[in-house]
């Protein structure tokens, strides 16, 4: 089970972790540790390749990140998931997936699951939305209803709307739904 976790107002855990492609990201951004704002807002989505409901939110999941790119709004993915034990959540699978869809965003492998614990992440997908400072704004699902696709990842994009007009988005925390991190023994 999940040890630790952030609540609304919070600052983020920092981090680095890889991405498919081996490439490293972090989380304040190596450009703005001197201490500028790192995005007008950063979306972090915990998912997995094998999750039926990660699955299901994924397409809403990129098209925010287009519909927000031109906003300063960053979108990272990670996959926290144990591979021994679920092998589609491989990074080889990862790497496959990734370039197979053409996915707008990184995929980032926490194979050691820390960055999972820090954070307090539950399920896939889990959404946390950040504010400039890196702080928790929004946490939950990105919308009501992963069977729905019309609902477009509207609480996704209400917080993200909210945190860059510089207020608090309501509601600020939903249920994550999803899958269970698969948790290593």
């Amino acid at each position: 089970m999940s040890e630790g976790g952030i609540s609304i107002g919070d600052p983020a855990p920092a981090f680095e972790l890889a991405d498919t492609e081996g490439g490293l990201h972090s989380l304040p951004p190596a450009a703005d540790a001197e201490g500028g704002p790192a995005a007008a807002a950063t979306v972090v989505v915990w998912t997995c390749n094998h999750c039926p409901y990660a699955l299901a939110w994924h397409e809403r999941l990129v098209e925010v990140a287009a519909d927000y790119a031109d906003r300063d709004v960053h979108l990272l993915m990670i996959n926290s998931n144990d591979a021994e034990r679920y092998p589609a959540d491989s990074l080889e699978a990862m790497r496959e997936r990734h370039r197979g869809e053409g996915w707008p965003v990184p995929y980032l492998h926490d194979a050691d699951q820390s960055v999972a614990r820090a954070w307090g992440a539950k399920t896939t997908p889990d959404v946390f939305v950040l504010d400039p400072d890196l702080r928790l704004a929004y946490r939950g699902a990105p919308d009501a209803d992963h069977q729905r696709p019309e609902l477009r990842a509207e609480w996704l994009r209400a917080a993200l709307d909210a945190t860059l007009a510089g207020r608090e988005p309501d509601p600020r925390e939903t249920d994550p739904v999803g899958c269970s991190i698969k948790w290593r023994p």
